[in-house]
């Protein structure tokens, strides 16, 4: 059986943050290169390592082939990588080569291959395995760190992973982009309500599945396939304290009695609180009406949302039937104003040629050939 080493305990306890950057690139990477058949990317992590916490801030792509029949065959562009973190050093000095990452979904058996590689660029490179295609809810990423393996027979080391925690942790620039994009492809028909019970849906399915992982590997230690690792036992441990305590303390029994549910004569005991199961029934009684409670605020507050809505409409309503009778109106008052304008229009002309038909009292006077008036 192997042995736990400090080196191994340092490297679990570590925390690891991958970027959403970094996730965007890596899908990006595996589409652009995955156009017919599907096969695995390999990148250059980028970030800061002190030791303790793993900050993964950006990446890049690197050329890769390699034989799906042999997995010993690849190829790995070295002069490609160098000429890359120059030109990213440039940029930002404070981003260092941390590791390497790749699109799994699992490990591959070249992978301890590929990250003696890195070793020429950072003493103890991180292995991230991106899945760009999660088939469960849950975190995408899986972070490794590449070990010596000590056997208790005495025999030869060898080289494996050991698997860190890593967790989406983004900045406040980063965030702010992110809520942008899920704006743009977040569904408008769907409400609030909807969202929140399906994002807390899935939050129960992540936790079902990780509470899953964690019996298999319980049961795996228990039968002896895997060695005890004392500190996922501790970390577990912790959780187990944080648990609220369920079931109920028995009462104490009464002076000169035999116990909370003995039974005297045949009967049943005549507190039902001590019952057997009454701790458990009162359990289920109390989580029954905080549920209820629970569910009668969502069903209130819907019917707020929807009444609010409806009187929304309505005013809606109101307010485009005032606004087409206020334009008829206006567009009425417009045509008198242009009838009067025209009847007004129509007089003065007449007027006018009336005026201009009418002899005055000079006309009547004719003027003869020699210039004397009749």
């Amino acid at each position: 059986m192997p042995a736990t080493t400090a080196e191994t305990l340092s490297l679990v306890n570590r925390s690891v943050s991958v970027a959403p950057l970094v996730l965007l690139s890596a899908a990006d990477h595996f589409g652009r290169i995955n156009k017919g058949p599907r096969r695995r990317v390999v990148g250059v992590l980028l970030g800061q390592n002190d030791g303790q916490d793993v900050r993964v801030s950006n990446c890049f792509a690197v050329p890769f082939e390699e034989d799906e029949k042999d997995p010993s065959v690849w190829f790995l562009d070295h002069n490609y990588i160098e000429s890359m973190n120059d030109m990213f050093k440039k940029v930002n000095a404070r981003e260092k080569l941390i590791g390497w990452y790749h699109t799994g979904p699992k490990l591959r058996a070249s992978d301890l291959e590929i990250n003696e590689l890195f070793k020429r660029y950072t003493p103890n490179p991180l292995l991230v395995i991106i899945d760009v295609q999660p088939k469960e809810v849950g975190v995408p990423t899986d972070a490794y760190f590449a070990v010596e393996e000590i056997r208790d027979d005495g025999s030869t080391t060898s080289k494996t992973f050991v698997h860190t925690p890593s967790v989406i942790m983004a900045e406040e620039a980063e965030e702010i982009g992110v809520e942008h994009l899920l704006r743009d492809i977040r569904d408008v028909a769907v409400g609030t309500l909807s969202t929140r019970i399906t994002s807390q849906l899935q939050s129960l399915q992540g936790l079902h599945l990780r509470l899953r992982d964690i019996g298999v590997y319980l049961g795996k230690v228990a039968a002896g396939e895997l060695p005890v690792n004392h500190a996922i036992l501790g970390n577990l441990q912790d959780v187990f304290n944080l648990l609220p305590g369920l079931s109920a303390p028995p009462a104490p029994a009464a002076p000169g009695s035999h116990g909370a549910g003995h039974l005297t004569n045949g009967t049943a005991p005549k507190d039902p609180a001590h019952a057997p199961g009454a701790a458990s029934s009162e359990l289920a009684r109390a989580m029954s009406v905080k549920t209820n409670d629970q569910l009668m605020s969502i069903y209130l507050s819907s019917l707020i949302r929807a009444i609010t809505a409806f009187h929304d409409l309505i005013e809606n309503k109101i307010q485009n039937r005032q606004a087409a009778e206020e334009r008829e109106n206006g567009a009425k008052k417009e045509g008198e104003a242009e009838g009067e304008k025209k009847a007004n229009g129509e007089s003065n002309g007449d007027a006018k040629e009336g005026k201009e038909k009418t002899p005055g009292p000079d006309a009547t006077k004719k003027e003869t050939p020699s210039g004397k008036k009749k």
